[in-house]
């Protein structure tokens, strides 16, 4: 070759200015099939998501119409119509087809993932022994009826001179697994992935998966050898088992560090998302290599990253969202391209294509329901379970696609399988729905499920990462106290070590256990401070929380915060939750459990927040919530404020009041305290001063704790949260929280 600036170019590389430069073996596809990628890419993802949505609104998983679209544009419906458009855009070229097919499997390692973020492996733990038996039953019995399809199968449906035995095999296998990326589509279109059986279906099916890949592997390996290879059996056992072992031991520990890492370094939102998917790829790397699908190492790397202390919700959010709305509907639609329906004009084929359905449906539908029967749990349960488990899709095709390759499976074989596979998909989620209509559960079930619905509307009441700056442990104590009531168990707590040196043994061990008895059975990091004050803050705050609580000292006048009030409230991301206890309290001369809380209300961001703090606490505590909502007047006389301090005629009973805002805000407040057990007292008050209202009322009322809502402005480079809420904090003789809203 002509020799330019850079020197010749030899076999694998070229000698330049700069030495040996190297380069790799690659093949760049041609313009043409360039132009046909694109062409492919555009039909199919318009065709999924317009059939994907059809489905959606007449009540099917968008899964089956993205199913249906591959079938649509693939041989049976296209290509029998319009063969010259069909060759042009599916021709018979490895690079063309690998291109495509590349981009679909990173659709569906992509939706693994996602899987991985719901998947909650504490209530899976909980229902441990219902999941083993669900899987072992969910396995066996699809696996023995299958053998036997196999064993009585007319001839036909053999590749020429084809063992039966190594039919009969391969059949059990694609009757045996569970598709899990078109089961947790089903059940979160459903809204049933929460549900104490969703969550049993994604572990079993997690497991179904498993067992079938590598069962498939084995069949595989014996049909090319013509042997069975133990040794690469045992290898692909010991190597799986090695990889689920360290993911359980140090995985969690070595995602943490990297996004640990990137929460310090201020990486920005792209920059997470790569990283979050280079991982999961990564770990599906792994799990290819040792001979089981890469997408279960997709699944354990979804839910490391899920389960991460330092995860970002809006990084799951948008990795959802690109897998939700293009790459899934292209991976199930090219599935759905090997699909060619004409097959089924052959009355033996659709016979058999039928007895395998039901074969299929019964033996999987049956052997969950035993496992679930076993474990205890209801027969509907059961049902749900065989159902849900009974969807193959597009792995099914997979099995079927790779028997044909094996050449295990003919024409009428492979067809039969992958409608088997695509009529499972389809019948499922009218039947799930069917089974669970009308039934929501135990007692225990529907509460989980009304609290999570309940936290994820919430505004800071809700599970996540809190972290509280702690410079005097005696201050710690009330402030502790009412967290460890106000806060769901699954919200951890990073209490940052301030104390003093000076302040001896007893503050350094007296953090931590007066803190953790009072905030109760949660997850409770200690860690010291490095440098001063408002700058371990500051550090801390970039690792990322949902909450930062500072216990205010009472001794301190307001609005003179300390340098550590200032670094919280200087940061603008998350909420923050000013207490300060009264003297008595710090002193542990008066009680520090709080009876009677005023909550003042309005209809705000802020007051809303506010109103999760007060209700979640008394729900907790047993405390009285009194609802204040004051309407604002012009300001009195002389002679007025002489009559209003003597009648206070400025408080009107429910009935009297007129301001008809005010009593729909109080009575949506009352309710949603009601929905949590809290006895509420409504108070009424027309008042030119808001703060003046407040700490009138709480004295009248004979409250010990005042929590209000605001929004956090910037006056003169510091955080201003308003004259009412200073005026109270200056005066009032309770015990007062702020909880500060960060803008929108």
């Amino acid at each position: 070759m002509s020799s330019g600036k850079y020197g010749g170019l030899g076999d694998r590389g070229f000698v330049g200015d700069y030495g040996l430069w190297w380069v790799m073996n690659f093949v760049p596809p041609s313009e043409h099939q360039i132009l046909v990628f694109l062409v492919q890419l555009s039909v199919l993802l318009t065709l999924a998501r317009l059939l994907g949505q059809a489905c959606k609104r007449i009540g099917q998983p968008s899964v089956v119409g993205e199913l249906a679209a591959g079938v649509i544009i693939g041989p049976s419906v296209f290509g029998r119509w319009l063969p010259d458009a069909f060759e042009w855009l599916f021709p018979v070229d490895e690079v063309q087809s690998g291109m495509l097919f590349t981009v679909g499997w990173l659709g569906v390692m992509l939706l693994l993932v996602a899987t991985g973020f719901e998947t909650d492996l504490a209530l899976i733990g909980r229902l441990g022994r219902a999941a083993v038996l669900v899987s072992v039953g969910s396995l066996v019995l699809p696996f023995v009826l299958g053998g036997l399809t196999g064993a009585v199968i007319p001839d036909a449906f053999l590749f020429d001179g084809e063992d039966r035995v190594l039919f009969g095999l391969f059949l059990a296998t694609g009757l045996t697994i569970s598709s899990l990326p078109v089961i947790a589509v089903i059940l979160a279109d459903l809204r049933l992935l929460r549900r104490n059986f969703g969550q049993l279906t994604i572990a079993a099916g997690m497991a179904n998966d498993v067992v079938g890949w590598v069962v498939l592997g084995l069949i595989a390996g014996l049909i090319s050898t013509g042997r069975f290879v133990l040794s690469e059996f045992l290898t692909t056992l010991a190597g799986l088992a090695l990889f689920l072992a360290i993911a359980a031991a140090l995985g969690q520990r070595i995602v943490d560090a990297v996004l640990k890492s990137l929460r310090r370094r201020n990486v920005g939102i792209g920059g997470w998302v790569t990283m979050s998917i280079a991982m999961a790829v990564g770990l599906g790397a792994v799990t290819q290599a040792l001979g089981v699908e890469a997408v279960l190492g997709a699944f354990v790397g979804g839910i490391l990253l899920g389960r991460s202390r330092y995860a970002r919700r809006d990084v799951e959010e948008q990795i959802e969202t690109i897998t939700s709305s293009v790459l899934a509907p292209i991976f199930f639609a090219t599935a759905g391209l090997r699909v060619d329906v004409a097959l089924l004009a052959d009355t033996t084929v659709i016979a058999w294509a039928v007895v395998l359905i039901m074969v299929a449906t019964v033996s999987k539908f049956v052997g969950s329901w035993a496992g679930a029967r076993l474990s205890g749990l209801e027969h509907r349960e059961g049902f749900a379970l065989g159902m849900a488990l009974n969807a193959r899709g597009a792995l099914g095709i997979i099995i079927a696609t790779v028997g044909l390759d094996l050449e295990v499976f003919n024409a009428e074989s492979y067809v039969i399988v992958v409608v088997m596979a695509i009529a499972t998909s389809v019948v499922a989620p009218p039947a799930l729905r069917a089974l669970v209509s009308g039934w929501s559960g135990t007692e225990e079930e529907q509460a989980r499920l009304r609290r999570e619905e309940q936290m994820a509307q919430n505004v800071v009441v809700r599970p996540g990462h809190l972290l509280l700056p702690v410079t005097d442990a005696a201050a710690c104590g009330p402030v502790a106290s009412f967290l460890g009531h106000a806060f769901p168990e699954e919200m951890s707590v990073t209490l940052l070590d301030l104390a003093p040196a000076d302040a001896g043994d007893e503050t350094e061990l007296d953090i931590v256990e007066r803190c953790s008895e009072r905030l109760g059975e949660r997850r409770i990091d200690r860690v010291p401070a490095h440098g001063e004050a408002a700058e371990a803050v500051e550090a801390q705050l970039r690792l990322g929380f949902d909450l930062v609580v500072e216990a205010v000292d009472p001794a301190v006048e307001w609005p003179s915060p300390d340098a550590v009030t200032r670094a919280v409230l200087g940061q603008h991301d998350v909420p923050v939750l000013l207490l300060r206890p009264t003297p008595g309290q710090v002193a542990g001369t008066s009680t520090a459990g709080f009876k009677r809380v005023l909550l003042p209300v309005s209809a705000t961001r802020p007051s809303r927040a506010a109103a999760e703090l007060a209700i979640s606490f008394a729900a907790s505590s047993g405390a009285i919530v009194k609802l204040l909502h004051v309407n604002p007047t012009e300001a009195p006389t002389s002679v007025q404020r002489l009559l209003r301090s003597t009648f206070r005629s400025h408080e009107r009973s429910v009935g009297s009041y007129a301001d008809p805002v005010g009593q729909q805000l109080l009575r949506a407040t009352t309710e949603l305290a009601t929905a949590s057990g809290v006895r509420c007292d409504r108070i009424f008050s027309d008042h030119h001063s808001r703060a003046e209202a407040i700490l009138e009322a709480a004295e009248e009322q004979f409250c010990d704790l005042v929590i209000l809502g605001v929004e956090a402005r910037e006056v003169a480079g510091e955080a201003f949260l308003g004259q009412t809420a200073r005026r109270v904090m200056q005066r009032s003789p309770v015990a007062v929280g702020v909880i500060v809203m960060p803008p929108r």
